[in-house]
C-alpha cells in the first residue's frame, strides 16, 4: 500500500485536534455506531481536563488505497520539543492557521522548523465561519513568515484550504463547497504531499516517542528509514555517538490503524510503526540491523530555558497524603520522565535530597508536577528559575522571548507599563481588529514568570499571551519582584474561623478555616511589604454573659485560591510549593523563624 506521512503543526487552539477527528470520521476508521470521544487523540486526563495537546501522538486513515500517517502535535512552546523530533518522521506538513488570529508565535516556531528540513507545506485556514474572520489577510501574513523564514520558492508555493475543522469541511475558497467535507485535503495530501521517503539497505529506524506499557514494557515509536523487520529479529540501538546501547529482540510490532495500535507481522521502510522488547534504548538512539555501525543524525532540541528545584517533603505533615515520599522514589521518576522527554534535564544536587530540573518553560515543569502528584508523590518545589549561559566573550546572557498580548485598546496603556517594568522592549503595536491592538515584545523569560496572572487582573480577563523562546541576550539587570509580604503561622495546628476573621484586616487569606497548618507555613498574603507571624490557632473566648455583639456570626471574605502555576509563579526564592495528592501548600523554605533571621543576618552581610 502508498504511504503518506504528514503533521499537523498549529498554535495552541487553533484547531488541531478536532481536525484529526474529523479526518478520522470521514475516512471511515469508526463504524457508523461507534461512541468516540471528543478530541480522541487528547488520551491522557491532563490533556482532556485542560483542553491542550501535551504529547505528540500519530494515527493512520485510508483514503483510495493510500495510508496516511498523521501526527497530532501540541501547540504550547513549552512543548516545542515534541514537535522538534516528529518532524523528522513525516514528509509534509499541514500548517493550520487562524482565520482570525492569523500566524501566532508557535506557528512560527514550528514552521521555521519544518522549513529548514525542506519539507512542504499545505495551509489550511481554519474557523473561517468566526465573526472576525479575515481569511484574505491572513495567507498574506502566512506568506510573509515564510519568506521571512527563507523559504524556498518551491515551500512559497504552497496551496491553500478554507474550512472549519469543527464543522468538517475544507475547500479552495472561504465560501466553500461545504458538501465535500475533508475531501478536498485528503486529495491535496495525496498529490502535494512525496511519498515517503525510504533508503536502500537493512533495518535502521530513529526512536521519536518513548512510553511505558504494563504488558509489553518499554516501547518505541519511529518511522523505518531503510529495511524491515519482523517480530522476533535481533536488532541492536546505537546512541548519537555511535555506541551501543543495547542489542535485543522485538517481543512485538506495533502499527496505527485509525485510533487502535495493532500487531503486525512486518513493519516496511517508510512506515511509522512501535516496536517493543528493548529495556534501555530511548528516544534519539538509533535502533537497527546488527551489522549497521552508523546511527542516523537526530536533530538537534533547542535548550531549556527554566530550571527548578524539586526537592523531598520536609514539612511537618509529610508523608501524611501520598505514599511516594523518599529521594529515591523521586530520583527514579525524574529519571523516568527525562528519558521520553528530551526538552527536560534532570541534574542531582549535592545533597542528593534534591533534583535540579530544567525544561522549556513553567507550563511544562507545572504538567510534570502535577502528573506526579496524582501518582502519588510528594515534594517540595522551588520558584522557576531561569537558565543563564556565558557567550564567547564571557558575558552573562539570558534567555529572551519574542512576547504576542492581544489586548483591547483600553487597556493597552497598563500592559506597555507593566512590560516596560519587567525589562521589555516593544517591537510592534498594530490594530488586530474589534478594536484590539498586537502588542509584540522582546523580554527576558526572568520578567515573565508570573506575569500571566497579573495580566489577567489588569485587563479584566481579556488579553491574550503568546510566547516563544526568542535568543539568548545580554543579562537586563535586577527585575523588580512581589512587593507583598506574607502571612506566616507561628503554631502547628488547625485553623480556626475566628482567628482568620480577625486577622483579615492585615491582608487577604490563602487558607481556610479547618486546614491543618505549621510553623513556617504561609497561610495569607501581607498587606505590607514584610513578612508577619501570625497566630491562627486563637479561637473565642466564651464566658456566660450573652449580648448581641459577641454573638456575631463570623463572615469570611472568600480565601485566594492558590492553584499549582498560580504559586509557583507567586513565591519567592526563600519560599516553597509543598504539593502531595490532596493539597498545594506554601511555606518558607526555613520553618524556624530564629533559622530565618539567621539567614537574612548573613545575607545582609555577604551584600555589605
Amino acid at each position: 500500500m502508498k504511504l503518506r506521512n504528514v503533521a499537523i503543526i498549529a498554535h495552541v487552539d487553533h484547531g488541531k485536534t478536532t481536525l484529526v477527528d474529523k479526518l478520522l470520521q470521514q475516512s471511515g476508521s469508526f463504524r457508523e455506531n461507534q461512541r468516540v470521544a471528543e478530541r480522541v487523540m487528547d488520551s491522557n486526563d491532563l490533556e482532556k481536563e485542560r483542553g491542550i495537546t501535551i504529547l505528540a501522538k500519530a494515527t493512520s486513515v485510508v483514503w483510495k488505497d493510500t495510508r496516511i500517517n498523521i501526527v497530532d502535535t501540541p501547540g504550547h512552546a513549552d512543548f516545542g520539543g515534541e514537535v522538534e523530533r516528529i518532524l523528522s518522521m513525516v514528509d509534509g506538513v499541514i500548517v493550520l492557521v487562524d482565520a482570525a488570529e492569523g500566524p501566532m508565535p508557535q506557528t512560527k516556531f514550528v514552521v521555521s522548523k519544518a522549513l529548514k528540513i525542506g519539507l512542504r507545506p499545505i495551509v489550511a485556514v481554519n474557523k473561517v465561519d468566526r465573526p472576525d474572520a479575515r481569511a484574505t489577510e491572513v495567507i498574506n501574513e502566512v506568506f510573509d513568515l515564510f519568506a521571512a523564514l527563507d523559504a524556498t520558492d518551491e515551500q512559497l508555493d504552497f496551496p491553500i484550504l478554507y474550512g472549519s475543522g469543527r464543522d468538517g469541511w475544507l475547500a479552495h475558497s472561504p465560501d466553500g463547497p461545504k458538501e465535500d467535507g475533508l475531501k478536498p485535503l485528503f486529495d491535496l495530501i495525496l498529490d502535494h504531499v512525496p511519498e515517503a521517503k525510504t533508503e536502500p539497505g537493512p533495518f535502521r529506524m530513529l526512536g521519536t516517542l518513548l512510553e511505558a506499557n504494563p504488558f509489553l514494557g518499554r516501547i518505541i515509536t519511529g518511522r523505518i528509514a531503510s529495511g524491515t523487520v519482523k517480530p522476533n529479529q535481533t536488532v541492536k540501538a546505537l546512541d548519537r555517538h555511535g555506541n551501543v546501547v543495547e542489542t535485543g529482540r522485538v517481543s512485538k510490532i506495533l502499527a496505527f490503524r485509525g485510533i487502535e495500535r495493532q500487531p503486525i507481522e512486518l513493519g516496511e521502510a517508510g512506515d511509522i510503526v512501535s516496536i517493543a522488547g528493548l529495556t534501555k534504548a530511548t528516544v534519539a538512539d538509533t535502533f537497527c540491523d546488527p551489522q549497521v555501525a552508523e546511527p542516523i543524525q537526530a536533530q538537534p532540541i533547542d535548550p531549556p530555558t527554566v530550571s527548578m528545584s524539586f526537592i523531598v517533603n520536609d514539612s511537618p505533615l509529610a508523608g501524611t497524603e501520598g505514599d511516594k515520599v523518599t529521594s529515591r522514589v523521586i530520583r527514579d521518576r525524574l529519571l523516568k520522565e527525562a528519558e521520553g522527554n528530551v526538552a527536560l534535564k534532570v541534574e542531582e544536587s549535592a545533597d542528593k535530597d534534591s533534583f535540579i530540573v530544567s525544561g522549556r518553560g513553567e507550563l511544562q515543569l507545572a504538567i510534570l508536577i502535577e502528573t506526579m502528584r496524582r501518582e502519588g508523590f510528594e515534594l517540595g518545589v522551588s520558584r522557576p528559575r531561569v537558565v543563564l549561559q556565558k557567550n564567547e566573550n564571557g558575558q552573562t546572557v539570558e534567555p529572551i522571548e519574542e512576547v504576542v498580548i492581544d489586548v483591547d485598546e483600553e487597556h493597552s496603556g497598563i500592559v506597555v507599563q507593566k512590560m516596560s517594568e519587567r525589562k521589555a522592549d516593544m517591537l510592534e503595536m498594530k490594530p488586530s481588529g474589534g478594536n484590539r491592538l498586537r502588542l509584540v515584545f522582546h523580554a527576558p523569560t526572568r520578567g515573565l514568570i508570573g506575569y500571566q496572572g497579573e495580566l489577567l487582573t489588569d485587563t479584566k480577563g481579556t488579553a491574550i499571551m503568546n510566547r516563544l523562546f526568542h535568543a539568548y541576550g545580554p543579562f537586563k539587570g535586577e527585575i523588580a519582584g512581589r512587593v507583598n509580604g506574607v502571612l506566616i503561622a507561628n503554631e502547628p495546628g488547625e485553623a480556626v474561623a475566628y482567628a482568620l476573621w480577625n486577622l483579615e484586616d492585615r491582608g487577604p487569606m490563602i487558607i481556610e478555616p479547618g486546614w491543618k497548618v505549621y510553623q513556617g507555613m504561609i497561610i495569607g498574603v501581607h498587606s505590607r511589604d514584610n513578612d508577619l507571624e501570625v497566630n491562627v490557632l486563637k479561637g473565642k473566648k466564651l464566658t456566660n454573659i450573652r449580648t448581641q455583639s459577641k454573638d456575631e456570626a463570623v463572615r469570611l471574605t472568600p480565601p485566594i485560591r492558590m492553584t499549582l502555576e498560580r504559586s509557583l509563579a507567586w513565591i519567592q526564592d526563600d519560599e516553597l510549593v509543598e504539593v502531595t495528592p490532596k493539597s498545594i501548600r506554601l511555606r518558607k523554605r526555613l520553618l524556624d523563624p530564629n533559622d530565618r533571621k539567621r539567614e537574612s543576618r548573613r545575607a545582609e552581610a555577604e551584600v555589605a
